[in-house]
């Protein structure tokens, strides 16, 4: 599978679980929606008194999940906080992400892949690729 097939499937989804640790080593998790880069670069907003704005702040590192039926994709990467284009890019996704401008502390995160894996689970034989960044 190519990454711009990988883009395109992470394109389809809407939603995904972003997974970060607190700085006292806790999992938290939290849905998101996201927009993709055509380099695999996942954008998300959120507002700075969220847990994971404070567990990504700490720490990048970090996991999201997201599904299609019974295709997923499991990603990990590094979280940071975006700017310019990359913000672009999600409000060319989600046009309405314009109307939450106004919300105190609001702020978008980009997060750059270290490693994937896709799985596909209704194909016959099932396929899982991984690809590492």
């Amino acid at each position: 599978m190519s990454p711009q097939k990988l883009a395109e499937f992470i394109g389809r989804c809407d939603l995904a679980v972003v997974s970060s640790l607190s700085p006292e080593d806790a999992p938290q998790s939290a849905v998101v929606a996201i927009a993709v880069t055509p380099d695999l670069e996942i954008i998300f907003d959120t507002v700075d008194s969220s847990r994971k704005y404070r567990n990504l702040k700490v720490r990048g590192e970090c996991s999201i999940t997201m599904w299609s039926g019974e295709v997923t994709l499991q990603y990990e990467g590094i979280a940071e906080e975006a700017a310019g284009s990359h913000i672009d890019q999600y409000f060319k996704r989600f046009p309405d992400g314009r109307d939450r401008l106004n919300w105190p502390g609001i702020t978008y995160f980009v997060v750059r892949p270290k490693w994937v894996r896709y799985s596909d689970f209704k194909a016959r034989p099932r396929l899982i690729e991984e690809f590492s960044f």
